[in-house]
C-alpha cells in the first residue's frame, strides 16, 4: 500500500534515519503548539492541573483536606511532577511537555542508532503515528514519562538485561504498569537473579529516600487507593453496563464519582463486578506467569518470549482492570515498538490492532468523551469496538506465547530424532 501510494523517492526518504527526526519534530512541535494554547495564559491541560496543584502544595496527605491524594502514584512520580514546577505555576505545562519531549527523543535516538539503525526506522514511524492519536493523553499523564523509559529498557533487555531491570524498576516506582514488562524479563532472562537484585536495590534506595523525606508511612498507599472504586466507564468489563445505561434498563446509569474524579457505571451487579475485578486481575497475572514458565521450560527463545510475554501481561493488566482509563493504551506502545524492531513480520498484527485501538481511543478522548458519559449509543459502539480489539489483542498474545512453547518443543523433538 505504501509503495502504491508514494513515489520511490518518498519511500526512500521515509527509510532514512534523518527522516524520522523530521517526523519527530513535526509531531512534537504540533503538540507543543497545542499545549501553548493553554500555557500561554498560565493554564494547564487535563491531569497536569492536578499535578501542578500537587507540585505547588507539597505531598503531605495531612494537608489535603479531602482532596485527591498525590500518593495515588508510586513515590518516584513526584520527581517529574515537582520538576515541572521548577519555574513556577505559570509555565508548568510547558516544562512538563518539554520533559516528555526530551524522554521521547532519547527513546527515538536509541531506537534508530547502532544495531537498530536499519530495523528501528519503520517501528519509529509507527510510534510517531501512534503518538499523533495518543499524544493528547501521553503529554498530559504520567504514562508519557514512563513509556519511553520502558521502550529503552525493552531495547536493552536482550543484551543488557541488568540495565533493563534497573530502568523498569525505576519506571515501576513512577507508575505500576511497567511491572507487567519486568515480570516476563525476569522469567525469560538467564540473568534473572541479577535483575531481581537490581530491583531490590532500586526499591531499597527509593524506600531510604522516602524515609529521609518523611513520607515512608505512605509509600505503599498506591496499592490500596483503588480498593473502593467502582467500575470505571471505559474499563473492558464495564461494557455490559454501558449498554444497560444506553438502553436505560433497570436504572443503570453512567455518573461521576466526584471523590476520586472518575466516571463510573452503575446498575445491577456492577458492585459485584467491581469487587471481583481485583481477584481476577491477580488470577490473570498468575496465569500469564505460569504460561511464560511453561513456554520457557519447553525451550522458547528468551527474547521472543519476554516480548510476547510483555505484550500478554500488559494487555491483561488493561483488560482485567476496573479502572480502564484511556491513557492505559499508552502502556502497549513500547512493547509493540520493541517487537516490531525484533521481528517486523511477526508483530504486524498486534501493531495493526493497537493502531486501531489508538484511533478509537482518540475518538473517545479527547473528541467525544462528553457524549459518551451521556450514554450516546454511537459512542458506546466506539467504546465497545475499542474493548473488543483489546480482548483480541490479548487473545493473540496468549496464542503466540503458547506457540513459542509448542514450536520449541517440536523443534527439540526433530533434532532428537
Amino acid at each position: 500500500m505504501r509503495d502504491a501510494a508514494l513515489p520511490p523517492a518518498a519511500v526512500a526518504w521515509f527509510g532514512r534515519p534523518s527522516s524520522v527526526w523530521w517526523g519527530f519534530a513535526a509531531v512534537h512541535v504540533y503538540f507543543l503548539g497545542w499545549m501553548a494554547s493553554f500555557f500561554m495564559s498560565g493554564n494547564t491541560f487535563s491531569d497536569t492541573e492536578q499535578y501542578r496543584q500537587w507540585a505547588m502544595a507539597g505531598y503531605n496527605p495531612a494537608d489535603l483536606h479531602g482532596a485527591i491524594s498525590p500518593w495515588v502514584y508510586p513515590v518516584l512520580a513526584q520527581i517529574p511532577i515537582f520538576l515541572a514546577g521548577i519555574a513556577g505555576p505559570g509555565p508548568y505545562l510547558l516544562v512538563w511537555t518539554l520533559i516528555i519531549t526530551a524522554l521521547n527523543a532519547a527513546g527515538l535516538f536509541i531506537l534508530t542508532r547502532g544495531p537498530r539503525r536499519a530495523t528501528g526506522i519503520a517501528p519509529a514511524w509507527w510510534w510517531l503515528f501512534f503518538t499523533v492519536f495518543m499524544g493528547y493523553l501521553s503529554f498530559a499523564r504520567v504514562e508519557g514519562i514512563t513509556a519511553p523509559i520502558v521502550l529503552v529498557a525493552l531495547l536493552y533487555a536482550a543484551t543488557r538485561p541488568v540495565a533493563a531491570g534497573i530502568l523498569l524498576s525505576i519506571a515501576t516506582w513512577i507508575k505500576v504498569w511497567p511491572a507487567a514488562v519486568l515480570v516476563p524479563i525476569v522469567i525469560a532472562s538467564r540473568r534473572r537473579l541479577r535483575i531481581i537484585a537490581c530491583g531490590v536495590a532500586v526499591t531499597a534506595i527509593v524506600a531510604l529516600g522516602t524515609y529521609l523525606s518523611g513520607g515512608l508511612p505512605h509509600i505503599l498507599d498506591f496499592l490500596t487507593n483503588q480498593g473502593e472504586r467502582g467500575m470505571q466507564l471505559e474499563a473492558t468489563f464495564s461494557t455490559p453496563w454501558v449498554w444497560l445505561s444506553v438502553l436505560n434498563i433497570a436504572g443503570s446509569k453512567i455518573a461521576d464519582n466526584v471523590a476520586i474524579n472518575s466516571t463510573e457505571v452503575y446498575g445491577p451487579g456492577a458492585n459485584v463486578a467491581a469487587f471481583m475485578m481485583q481477584p481476577l486481575f491477580v488470577l490473570a497475572a498468575v496465569a500469564g506467569s505460569a504460561l511464560l514458565l511453561w513456554a520457557l521450560r519447553r525451550g522458547a527463545e528468551p527474547e521472543e518470549l519476554f516480548l510476547e510475554g510483555a505484550l500478554m501481561m500488559t494487555t491483561a493488566f488493561i483488560v482485567f482492570n476496573k479502572v480502564g482509563s484511556p491513557q492505559f493504551i499508552i502502556w502497549l506502545a513500547p512493547v509493540v515498538v520493541a517487537g516490531l524492531t525484533h521481528d517486523w513480520n511477526r508483530w504486524r498484527v498486534p501493531a495493526a490492532l493497537l493502531m486501531g485501538i489508538a484511533m478509537t481511543t482518540f475518538v473517545i478522548y479527547p473528541l467525544f468523551y462528553t457524549p459518551l458519559i451521556h450514554a450516546n449509543p454511537v459512542m458506546a459502539a466506539v467504546l465497545t469496538t475499542r474493548n473488543v480489539l483489546l480482548v483480541v489483542l490479548l487473545w493473540w498474545s496468549v496464542q503466540r506465547t503458547q506457540e513459542l512453547g509448542r514450536r520449541s518443543r517440536a523443534k527439540t523433538a526433530i533434532q532428537s530424532a
